[in-house]
């Protein structure tokens, strides 16, 4: 029987990204178990951290900030095939994922978070690293990076969390290019008990098979997710965020980190976004474009707001060079 749910999902899979339904790839050199673990103390607990790779290598290692808020590190394991080049660090925000679970809405800051990152560093002992942060994860890094630390080798802001005005803008752009039954059911959900909860996640999940995650996770990654403590912690989101995708009522509903723009080294700091992410190309080219002197920028084909996930070949085929120019760059500049 086909019902209204059946019907809203029919509707827009003839409009969706090509890939929709698919499995998304595993690539050669991904290590899914890390090499070395720990429970890092941060600011308000401890955080699981995860290293493949020497960090005493001779390349400076790359950590990847995951989004959400409340997500986890789970979907850059296709990151660790650059483990052969330099160490991969990935971890889990603290309330996220393996990491401790305090619950307290005071951890919730963004500056709070920064510090966390900087803990990580030092526990590890890192002198110099790249930093990667993904959406809410591009927040933290951002915010890291207008500080200007020494350790910073290179910047990769992917599809980031700049402006909630400007992500709520662009939202509203891809919304109302959805199919209009979808895009009807997807205005209505914002309100509580607006529409049937069914009908919400139906619609909710058009929208994301076309702009947030285009692919679903390859079997290893999934097994991975599935493993783990929490691969979501929607308390994090609510409170920072709010209830739906499309409307910000959270603490970070009046965020504005344009003005820190300015303070980003252009030379090191690249900006990615998927074809088809929901923090729409033109916007991201946007934001490189005002960063003194010009920041680089990348879109990666054929991939949502999950780039990590949907095209992570192409996406690793950016960051290999663009990390290796940092590195050069970073021996010329101590060189000199």
């Amino acid at each position: 029987m086909m019902t209204r749910r059946t019907l809203i999902a029919a509707g827009v899979a003839a409009a969706a990204a090509p890939a929709l339904g698919t499995t998304g790839v595993l690539l050669p050199g991904v290590r899914i178990r890390p090499d070395r673990a720990a429970m890092v103390a941060v600011p308000g607990g401890r955080v699981y951290v995860r290293i493949n790779g020497d960090l005493a290598g001779t390349r400076p290692p790359i950590v990847l900030l995951h989004g959400g808020p409340g997500s986890a590190h789970w979907y850059f394991l296709n990151a660790t095939a650059l483990a052969g080049d330099r160490a991969v660090i990935l971890y889990d925000q603290l309330d996220s994922g393996r990491s401790d679970t305090p619950g307290d809405p005071a951890n919730w800051q963004v500056a709070r978070f920064v510090a966390e990152l900087e803990a990580v560093r030092a526990a590890l002992g890192v002198a110099r690293w790249h930093v990667l942060g993904a959406s809410w994860g591009g927040t933290v890094a951002l915010e890291y990076a207008a500080r200007r630390p020494a350790a910073l080798a290179g910047l990769v802001l992917q599809s980031p969390l700049v402006s909630t005005e400007v992500w709520l803008r662009d939202a509203r752009i891809l919304k109302d290019a959805m199919p209009p039954a979808v895009r009807d059911l997807l205005d209505r959900c914002d309100t509580p008990a607006a529409a049937p909860a069914a009908d919400c996640d139906a619609a909710t999940d058009a929208f994301n098979a076309r702009h947030v995650r285009m692919r679903a996770p390859p079997s290893e990654v999934a097994a991975y997710k599935a493993a783990l403590p929490r691969s979501f912690s929607p308390d994090i989101y609510n409170h920072m965020w709010g209830r739906a995708e499309f409307t910000a009522t959270g603490t970070l509903r009046s965020y504005d980190g344009r003005p820190l723009l300015a303070r980003l080294d252009g030379r090191r700091t690249l900006f990615v976004a998927g074809e088809h992410d929901e923090a729409r190309p033109e916007t991201v080219r946007g934001f490189a474009a005002a960063v003194p002197g010009g920041a680089d920028f990348a879109m990666v084909a054929d991939a949502a707001h999950s780039v990590m996930n949907d095209n992570p070949a192409a996406f690793l085929a950016v960051l290999r060079p663009w990390l290796a120019a940092r590195d050069r760059r970073a021996v010329s500049d101590a060189i000199s």
